[in-house]
């Protein structure tokens, strides 16, 4: 019987790796022998892509000093995989939100110029496939910041260059791309699971600077100034990114990404899916399990539990998701989708408890499931 483990990370306790490790020590300590596990942990883009990627698809990481969101050095890694010829980066580790002590946290002066330096180093290394995942930024410059690590000038009305930060998007008049160094050649690809445009009601600054540290004064500003930058990166590149799907997510980098780069949006879990053959394994997997730390009723829709469970209705193999948390909204979907759910609270806990208990939970729930699989199903035929 051969049982494949595929969660996301369990936010603010485990990362997807940590998950599956614990899964697969639960599964362990049974005396149900045969048993093959194999362990995929996924991401979608977020904090922990690139190790999960390194981990599942076999490669090593790379460490390098960027500039940080606040201008500051940091140090942020490139997953490289070698026999892909592909190198995954991660725009939380350049530009990413944790990286801000709270009172500091505020969108409007804060850059992804890291993220084109982070860039540039996978382009020197030889890969021309470059993955970039953007959850949990901390910016909202349009990607003003990574367009200007590569060469691009922003100037204002006195021909003055422009830091590369969000409260400065209003004040461009004009955009020098004549030293924008081409990544000539490079495919990229950027995980991307919303479909928000670059500004408006569901823009970028409107939905998601407030969690950023954004007033609602800051909100009114970074909006206008997307709004113009969008009008400025059509001028001079002649390509419009006003109603770009995706556009609008960590900050509008993908729109000056789009424009300038040609870089491509496109869904973070199926992109990591493939990447690490999960469908191959998927279709010769008796068990699958996946998970998260919170599912409700989003998990279904673009999350990484959502593509898990896409592959395994193609090829009719049971999924069972487990989870910190269960929303009690999410039942019904649950049942309309014919998806098994747990929590792993074993009794009255409370939320910093399971957090600071997760891995131990974790395992407890795997070993209940292996009990009952190997009880029920000692062969792994579940028909």
């Amino acid at each position: 019987m051969k049982i494949l483990l595929c969660p996301d990370s369990f936010k603010g306790s485990l990362f997807s790796w940590e998950v599956s490790q614990a899964m697969r020590e639960g599964l362990e300590s049974n005396t149900f022998s045969g048993w093959q596990i194999v362990e995929k942990p996924l991401a979608d883009g977020g904090e922990g892509t690139v190790e999960a990627v390194v981990r599942g698809a076999g490669g090593k990481i790379i460490e390098r000093e960027v500039t940080g969101p606040l201008g500051k050095k940091v140090k942020a890694q490139i997953g490289i995989l070698p026999d892909l010829g592909v190198a995954v980066l991660e725009m939380a580790q350049a530009a990413g939100l944790l990286q801000i002590p709270p009172s500091q946290a505020n969108p409007r002066y804060t850059t992804t110029y890291g993220v084109g330096e982070l860039l540039k180093e996978a382009y020197k290394l030889g890969y021309r496939k470059i993955v970039l995942g953007i959850g949990g930024s901390a910016t909202c410059d349009g990607g003003m910041g990574v367009l200007q690590a590569l060469g691009v000038r922003f100037l204002d009305e006195r021909g003055e260059e422009l830091a590369g930060i969000g409260d400065n998007l209003s004040r461009i008049a004009r955009i020098d791309r004549s030293g924008l160094q081409p990544l000539g050649g490079a495919e990229i690809l950027i995980a991307c699971d919303v479909e928000n445009p670059l500004y408006g009601p569901e823009g970028a600054a409107y939905v998601y600077a407030p969690q950023k540290g954004a007033s609602p004064k800051d909100v009114a500003w970074l909006d206008q100034g997307l709004r113009h930058y969008a009008w400025m990166v059509e001028e001079s590149s002649g390509i419009k990114v006003d109603q770009l799907s995706g556009g609008g997510a960590a900050g509008g980098i993908g729109a000056g990404m789009f424009a300038f780069l040609g870089a491509r949006l496109v869904s973070g879990i199926k992109l990591i899916m493939d990447l690490l053959n999960l469908e191959e394994e998927i279709k010769t997997s008796d068990w699958i399990v996946s998970g998260e730390g919170k599912v409700d009723k989003q998990t279904f829709y673009g999350k990484v539990v959502a593509g898990v469970w896409e592959s395994c209705k193609r090829y009719r193999k049971p999924l069972v998701v487990v989870a910190g948390m269960l929303d009690p909204q999410v039942f019904p979907l649950l049942l309309e989708k014919r998806v098994p759910a747990f929590s792993i609270a074993n009794g009255p806990i409370t939320p910093a408890e399971a957090m600071k208990e997760a891995h131990l939970l974790v395992k407890q729930w795997a070993v209940s499931f292996g009990l009952t699989i190997g009880g029920v199903f000692p062969d792994g035929n579940q028909n």
